[in-house]
């Protein structure tokens, strides 16, 4: 059985989200945890302020909250209608991450599942900023949705690479089962940027073989060190269905999510984009 976080603030792209990915596992028996994060300052309005107990005022978010999160999971059994799949209401009052790693931790999350989507000027920066804090953050696999994105075929994934360590099969686990569960053509792009020739690095070649046998290999030596266009082109000249990238310590990944990278993640990426937490 899985167990899926789906975080939502009850935006479009957020039921978009789950409905994605009620669909991705729905040959699977799965727990979803619906969670909302809440906080007490976003609800400081005129009418709030005529409620004298904070008791009150906590009972009222709450109430909204759950009654919002269960016509979101009535709707959901009703359109899919899936014995194989439980869900589950949370709601939390507390800083995102610090309610998502306590969530994860405490329900023993296999993976989250957020939606993403497109704004302009301040949201948008405050936006990329908070996904990128979920992703540092967060210890579990993410796997973010675009906006208006749909489930349709996950048969060709990308898992873009610099190799700047050894890897193990445990720490590529999640990228495996993706493979499998969906009988997905996999294609490794080993990058290399300018300043580093990343895939002579750490020979994984043996793993590789082992685990994802009839993967295919190409190699991107990139003349910039911001190579999400390449990855981009990559992706829509092979026709990906996902990418997934490895986060750790001193990677590309970093590079991705600079200021430039944190428009790129939110709002460029147009397929479901899954970061395997780091190990290190």
């Amino acid at each position: 059985m899985k167990s899926i976080l789906l975080p939502t603030d009850f935006s479009k792209n957020s039921v978009n989200a789950i409905e994605f990915a009620v669909e991705l596992f729905s040959n699977q028996v799965c727990d979803f945890y619906i969670l909302n994060v809440q906080k007490a300052s976003s609800f400081i309005s005129d009418d709030m302020m005529a409620v004298s107990s904070s008791a009150t005022i906590y009972r009222t978010i709450v109430d909204a909250a759950k009654k919002s999160i269960d016509n979101i999971i009535s709707k959901v059994e009703s359109q899919y209608k899936n014995e194989r799949h439980n869900f589950h209401s949370l709601i939390d009052y507390d800083n995102f991450t610090d309610a998502i790693n306590q969530v994860s931790e405490k329900h023993e999350i296999d993976l989250i599942i957020m939606g993403t989507k497109g704004a302009s000027g301040l949201e948008k920066a405050l936006f990329g900023s908070n996904t990128v804090r979920v992703i540092k953050r967060c210890s579990k696999p993410i796997l973010a949705i675009p906006d208006g994105c749909r489930f349709s075929d996950l048969t060709k994934i990308v898992f873009a690479t610099t190799n700047l360590k050894p890897f193990v099969i445990n720490e590529l686990k999640v990228l495996k089962e993706f493979v499998d569960d969906n009988n997905a053509e996999l294609s490794i792009i080993h990058i290399a940027d300018k300043n580093h020739s990343t895939y002579k690095t750490f020979d994984n070649s043996v793993l590789y073989d082992t685990y994802f046998e009839e993967a295919k290999h190409d190699y991107i030596d990139s003349v910039s060190n911001d190579m999400f266009d390449e990855i981009h082109d990559y992706n829509i000249a092979n026709d990906a269905k996902m990418l997934i990238v490895k986060n750790k310590k001193h990677s590309f990944l970093g590079r991705l999510f600079s200021k430039h990278g944190l428009e790129t993640l939110a709002f460029k990426i147009d397929i479901p984009f899954l970061v395997l937490p780091t190990t290190d």
